[in-house]
């Protein structure tokens, strides 16, 4: 079965991404920082599903090794998925400017720069899928996050852009657009429970949407009525909310 490289292998999504891809017959590349710490992740899903996992260091950040990095892999995969994430309490990055930058360099330019190269091979081979982790926060900038927000609409957009551009090379482009989600990246936050989804729910409607060549999803699915009524209240009514 061909592989799928999992880029931000170690987030609590991406891992259970790795387990639904994997027990479904997909080899892994699973990338990120420190990918040894991986190494009891790896040995788990071979163990249970009978596929190749390899892991492979990666630094979203690192522009400069992208390039060296696709082009090292042993045999180029059929999909790719971009887990990475950063998200700064809104506070600390409007006075910091190096937590701004981080954010937006995880979430958006560091995306950017692995995906052109791989949509640049994809739209050449005439074939495979990236998935990109987008979320609801990009859908309209709030005071509670708009730092954090306002770089997952730039994700949105160009996964919506790239969708455009493949679509004719047979290349599917998801954008996924999770709500709340207990992870370690939520855990202080007192999120309600009827609206947040678990990482094993969100993988699996990952896979699903994929298999299905969707273009975007939302999940929990509720996510996508909640965004669609925010996104519709105008802004001279918007502006005074606390939402």
């Amino acid at each position: 079965m061909s592989y799928v490289l999992i880029i931000g292998a170690k987030s609590d999504i991406a891992k259970e991404v790795a387990r639904v891809y994997a027990k479904n017959g997909y080899n892994l590349y699973l990338a990120a920082r420190n990918s040894a710490s991986l190494e009891d992740l790896k040995q788990d899903i071979e163990t249970r599903s009978g596929v190749d996992v390899k892991l492979k260091e990666f630094d979203i950040m690192a522009y400069e090794t992208h390039e060296d990095f696709y082009a090292s892999l042993e045999e180029k995969p059929l999909g790719v998925i971009v887990v990475s994430g950063y998200m700064a309490e809104q506070k600390s990055a409007q006075k910091s400017w190096d937590e701004s930058l981080q954010t937006i360099n995880v979430n958006y330019t560091g995306a950017v720069s692995i995906l052109n190269i791989v949509a640049n091979d994809f739209e050449k081979e005439r074939r495979g899928f990236i998935v990109g982790i987008s979320s609801v926060a990009g859908d309209r900038g709030r005071k509670a996050n708009y730092i954090y927000g306002s770089s997952k609409a730039a994700l949105s957009a160009y996964l919506s852009g790239l969708r455009n551009r493949l679509y004719e090379s047979g290349v599917q482009v998801l954008t996924v657009k999770p709500g709340f989600v207990a992870t370690k990246m939520t855990e202080n936050m007192d999120l309600p429970q009827n609206l947040t989804a678990q990482p094993d729910e969100v993988a699996e409607d990952i896979f699903n949407a994929q298999q299905k060549s969707r273009n975007t999803l939302y999940t929990k699915q509720i996510w996508f009525f909640i965004m669609l009524i925010i996104k519709h209240i105008p802004e001279f009514i918007f502006k005074k909310m606390s939402i």
